[in-house]
C-alpha cells in the first residue's frame, strides 16, 4: 500500500536537499567573488580596461584573473555566467514553502489565534507579499534613492521590518521568519534574474555589435550586488530558524529578525574591510556580539502558544475532525500524552527540557490531531520519538498510532495524508 505521508515527507527531504546544495553554490560563488572583487590590485601594465588583477591559488594550480568595470575590448568566445545556481535556489526554495506551509498551512502557516483565515487567505497573503516585496524594493532601487546608497539600505532594512510584523500578525512565529527570509532570497535572486544578468547580456550584446557598452549597467548591477552580499547571512539564519522554537515562538521574533539583519551588516562589513585591505574593523566583532545578546535577552520572553485550557476549547479545523474522528483516536489520546508530554507540553517537566522542542505541543486533542503527520512519522512507522525510547513507548503503541493515522487518510483526499 502506497503511504502518502512517508512519500510526501521523502519528497520534502529531496527538496531541502537539492534547496542546500544549490544555496550552498550559489553563497559560495557570491562571497568568493566579492572578495574577489575588494582584493583586486592595480599594477602597471594591465590591459587596456583592466580595472584590477589578482593572483590565486588553489587545488595545486595558479590563477591570474583580471576585472573589467565594463567589458574588455574583445569578447572571448567562452564565457561562464553565474546565473543558475541564484535560480535554482530559489525554484527549490519556493517549491519547498509551497510544500511545507501551503499543503501543511493549518499546521504550519495559519495561527488560528492570531488571525482568522482561511487556508486559501493565508496561502494569498503568503505568495502576494512575496511579489509586492520585490516590486516595491525594484521601484525604491529605481528612484532617485539609487544615487543614495546608505539611505537606501535604511530604507530596504525598514521595509524588512515592517514586513517581519505584520507577518507575525496572522502566521505562526515559524512561518513569519520562514516568510521573511523568503521575502528577502526572492529580492535577492530577482536582482539577479532582473538586474545583474540583463544588465550583463545589454554588454555583451553591445561588444558583439562593435558598440561601446555604457557604464551604467555595471553600476545598476554593482548596487544590486551589494545589497544581495548584506542580505546573505540573515536569509541562512531566517531559513534555519525554523528548526529553534526561541527564535520564532518567541514574541518578539520580528525584533529577533531586525537585529539579525543588522548583524548581518556588521559581519559582512568586516569582511569586506578585511577583503579590501582597507582595515580590520574589530569594533564590529563587540557590536555584533551586543546585538547577539539581544537575541538571547528578547527569546527570554514567554514563548507564543495558546493555554491548555484555550487548546481544548478551540474548535477543531475540518482536517484535524477528520484525525479526532477516526477510529483508534481514543486509544491514541491515552497514549500519546503520557509518552510525550513531558517534553512536548507548555511546561515541559522532563530534566533538561525547558520547551517544547520545535515547539510541537502533545497535551489536549487538538494538539495532537494539529500534528497528526509528525506523531505518525516520529513515534508510529520509525522510533524517533521518543529520544531513546526514554518514557519506554512500546511497539504495540506504535502500531496503535499507525493504526489509527492510516484509518484517518483512508479514501481521503491526498492533501490530507500529506498536510
Amino acid at each position: 500500500m502506497l503511504d502518502i505521508a512517508i512519500i510526501w515527507d521523502w519528497l520534502m527531504f529531496a527538496v531541502r536537499w537539492l534547496h542546500v546544495i544549490t544555496a550552498i553554490a550559489w553563497i559560495g560563488s557570491s562571497f568568493y567573488f566579492i572578495a574577489l572583487d575588494l582584493g583586486l590590485r592595480k599594477v602597471p601594465h594591465l590591459p587596456v580596461g583592466a580595472h584590477g588583477e589578482e593572483w590565486q591559488v588553489h587545488g595545486g594550480g595558479f590563477y591570474h584573473i583580471q576585472k573589467y568595470l565594463v567589458a574588455p575590448a574583445n569578447m572571448p568566445e567562452h564565457l561562464i555566467w553565474f546565473k543558475w545556481e541564484s535560480y535554482a535556489t530559489w525554484l527549490s526554495g519556493a517549491a519547498l514553502l509551497m510544500m511545507v506551509y501551503w499543503v501543511g498551512g493549518e499546521l504550519y502557516l495559519i495561527d488560528p489565534a492570531k488571525a482568522d483565515l482561511a487556508l486559501w487567505q493565508g496561502i494569498l497573503i503568503s505568495a502576494a507579499s512575496l511579489s509586492i516585496g520585490w516590486l516595491v524594493y525594484d521601484f525604491l532601487c529605481k528612484s532617485k534613492l539609487g544615487d543614495n546608497p546608505t539611505l537606501l539600505m535604511v530604507l530596504l532594512f525598514a521595509l524588512l521590518v515592517v514586513m517581519g510584523y505584520g507577518y507575525n500578525l496572522v502566521f505562526t512565529g515559524r512561518a513569519t521568519l520562514l516568510h521573511l527570509g523568503a521575502f528577502t532570497a526572492t529580492i535577492m535572486s530577482a536582482n539577479v534574474f532582473f538586474i545583474i544578468i540583463p544588465n550583463q547580456k545589454i554588454v555583451v550584446a553591445d561588444l558583439k555589435a562593435g558598440r561601446t557598452p555604457d557604464p551604467k549597467y555595471g553600476k545598476i548591477a554593482k548596487l544590486r550586488s551589494t545589497h544581495n552580499n548584506y542580505l546573505t547571512l540573515p536569509v541562512i539564519f531566517l531559513m534555519l530558524s525554523n528548526h529553534y522554537p526561541l527564535a520564532f515562538a518567541s514574541e518578539y521574533n520580528w525584533v529577533i529578525a531586525a537585529l539579525v539583519f543588522l548583524m548581518g551588516v556588521t559581519i559582512r562589513h568586516y569582511f569586506n574591510s578585511n577583503h579590501a585591505g582597507t582595515g580590520n574593523p574589530t569594533w564590529t566583532w563587540l557590536v555584533t556580539a551586543l546585538l547577539f545578546l539581544g537575541v538571547i535577552w528578547l527569546s527570554m520572553a514567554p514563548l507564543q502558544h495558546d493555554t491548555y485550557e484555550a487548546s481544548e476549547a478551540r474548535p477543531l479545523t475540518k482536517t484535524e475532525q477528520v484525525f479526532a474522528n477516526a477510529e483508534g483516536f481514543e486509544e491514541v489520546m491515552a497514549i500519546v500524552p503520557g509518552r510525550c508530554a513531558m517534553c512536548h507540553a507548555r511546561e515541559p517537566f522532563y530534566e533538561g527540557i525547558y520547551w517544547a522542542p520545535k515547539d510541537v505541543l502533545l497535551e489536549t486533542e487538538a494538539d495532537v490531531v494539529r500534528s497528526a503527520k509528525q506523531v505518525y512519522l516520529q513515534a508510529g512507522v520509525t522510533n524517533a520519538m521518543p529520544p531513546a525510547n526514554v518514557s519506554h513507548m512500546e511497539e504495540s503503541e506504535r502500531r496503535a498510532i499507525v493504526a489509527w493515522y492510516r484509518n484517518a487518510t483512508k479514501d481521503q483526499p491526498f492533501w490530507i495524508g500529506a498536510r
